[in-house]
């Protein structure tokens, strides 16, 4: 990463992060578990996925009339962005299972819905996940000039909208995500301004295999089953509905108006808190009651958690949420939860307000 000045987190007596790692560890010595996936996540993986094969053949197959076509599409789009969150991400993690070979397929299922595990995996994984609501490194609030997603970027008289129209841009997420942003990453070499890493072989074979058995599985053979029409109306449904969940579900977790966005200092580089620190006071949790959303998200509503602990299963979450909110109290931090998943809605639609009218 020559020529890129990545900040650094600062090193602390008392580390947070030992300490919340010290505890969790010992929850899951004393219940004698695994840290990974479950029998419960493996049976609803298999739900979600042979769902989505079996409604996809379906719609080629015995194409329904036209109304009952497009409700499908609508599930077929909540099952991308529910595959999205239940399995490829507690596979890219790690998470998924104690197999590296099931965590890979699991992480693989992200080719099953057209996006690039290579380009996803640096994007979330490394810059992401290291660098939460930096703005000029987390890519995840570079949104162009369309949006305004963090105080340090620059206002323009649009933004006064944009808690209006921010659901239109979110529904084009994933339409952008696999036609442009995938290739945009692939031929610049870079995600925002932080360098890719180097591409093996195997690496631009699985890009190019992947983007053309998209085009192929969910272009071509649709239009050639459907027609150009049908397919249209119904791949653009299921790409909106996707891209909102998608995009609603991550902003909720990081850019709401009680998120920080810290900003290094000019002099050292360095953030003003450590990892763990910064991680709690960039992240917000939402409708952690809330039993259907956690199963829907795939526990990403425990986003303070997975933050904290990505490599373990999002099906742990609630249990090690108690711990990590004790040991905020302890250290007088603030534990950012919202507790119905409207209520962080609002607070993401404030957040957009104030962004749009103030510097």
């Amino acid at each position: 990463m020559a020529d890129f000045s990545i900040p650094k987190f600062p090193v602390v007596a008392r580390s947070l992060h030992a300490d919340l790692k010290k505890r969790v560890q010992q929850y899951f010595d004393e219940q004698g578990i695994q840290s990974t996936g479950t029998t419960k996540l493996f049976t609803k993986a298999l739900i979600m996925i042979i769902s989505f094969v079996l409604l996809y053949i379906q719609l080629l197959v015995w194409t329904p009339v036209w109304y009952i076509g497009v409700a499908e599409c609508v599930i077929l789009g909540g099952l991308v962005a529910g595959i999205g969150f239940n399995v490829m991400h507690d596979g890219s993690h790690g998470s998924f299972s104690t197999n590296k070979y099931v965590n890979r397929i699991a992480a693989s299922s992200i080719s099953l819905l057209g996006a690039n595990h290579f380009m996803w995996n640096m994007k979330h994984n490394m810059i992401h996940h290291s660098f939460t609501n930096i703005d000029g490194v987390d890519d995840d609030i570079e949104v162009g000039v369309l949006m305004r997603m963090a105080p340090t970027q620059k206002r323009y008289k649009l933004h006064r909208f944009q808690h209006w129209y921010f659901w239109a841009l979110y529904m084009m997420l994933y339409v952008f995500w696999i036609f442009f942003s995938d290739y945009y990453k692939y031929f610049s070499g870079k995600i925002g301004a932080v360098p890719l890493k180097k591409m093996r072989l195997a690496d631009h074979l699985e890009f190019w295999g992947v983007k053309i058995y998209h085009a192929s599985v969910f272009i071509l053979i649709p239009i050639f089953a459907v027609g150009w029409l049908s397919w249209m109306v119904g791949f653009i449904t299921m790409c909106l509905v996707a891209g909102f969940v998608l995009s609603i579900v991550f902003q909720l977790a990081h850019t709401v108006e009680h998120a920080q966005f810290p900003v290094a200092s000019e002099e050292t580089n360095k953030l003003p808190d450590e990892f763990a620190a910064h991680q709690i006071k960039t992240t917000a949790n939402f409708a952690t009651k809330n039993r259907l959303v956690s199963w829907l998200v795939g526990g990403l509503n425990f986003q303070i958690e997975h933050h904290l602990f990505p490599k373990i299963s999002h099906v742990h979450y609630p249990a090690i949420s108690e711990i990590v909110k004790a040991v905020c109290r302890e250290y007088q931090l603030q534990y950012i939860e919202y507790p119905t998943m409207r209520k962080a809605v609002v607070a993401h639609v404030r957040f957009l307000k104030q962004m749009g009218k103030y510097d």
